[in-house]
């Protein structure tokens, strides 16, 4: 976990700005309450990350009109896109990564089976799916390891970190984390990523 990060007690003040963010949809989905996220936790080995266990517990369980671009998925679903043939997802193995990993870096030094071994955890090892932005392009909410709490999205090309990190550059500003996620997502208008 990243420092000035609390996965485990919900903050007020980001409580209070998904309330808000889910008050201005009438589309928002209801939350699923304790009993049910208590449940997918012990059947997953893991504990949600705050704020998003206290948003899908209290505030909401999804919201057609993002974020992302196909909605907010409901915490225990995949997107419609995700596909059958997947491998099943872990959700208490540690997700893999701690830095941006675009995939054109490696995979001319890697086999093609030893890219793919790479490559299968990152799409279903410790995170949730939040949701998609079609063509392949995936956020996730890591659950499990180092990145706890923090969003990622990952396509095609790579997986990419969404928020301002110690030293780095980042390719997606914003303040880390799912809340951080969701207010850049309300201030509509504001691109993703940094050169956009």
């Amino acid at each position: 976990m990243m420092s000035g990060m609390n996965t485990e007690a919900c903050d007020p003040a980001e409580s209070a700005a998904l309330r808000e963010i889910f008050a201005a949809h009438p589309d928002a989905v209801e939350p699923a309450g304790e009993e049910a996220v208590t449940s997918f936790e012990a059947e997953h080995g893991i504990v949600l990350p705050e704020p998003y266990r206290t948003c899908v517990v209290e505030i909401g369980d999804g919201l057609l009109a993002g974020p992302p671009s196909y909605g907010l998925l409901p915490f225990a679903r995949t997107p419609r896109d995700w596909g059958a043939d997947r491998p099943e997802r872990l959700l208490a193995e540690p997700f893999p990564l701690t830095r941006a990993w675009l995939w054109e870096q490696d995979h001319e030094e890697l086999s093609d089976e030893e890219f793919e071994e790479r490559v299968g955890p990152v799409y279903d090892h410790g995170s949730l799916l939040l949701g998609t932005d079609g063509c392949g392009m995936y956020w996730h909410l890591v659950v499990t390891g180092p990145e706890r709490g923090h969003v990622w999205l990952i396509d095609e090309n790579g997986a990419i970190p969404f928020g301002d990190r110690p030293g780095t550059t980042p390719l997606m500003p914003g303040t880390p984390g799912f809340a951080g996620w969701a207010a850049r997502w309300a201030a509509r208008g504001r691109s993703w990523f940094k050169n956009d």
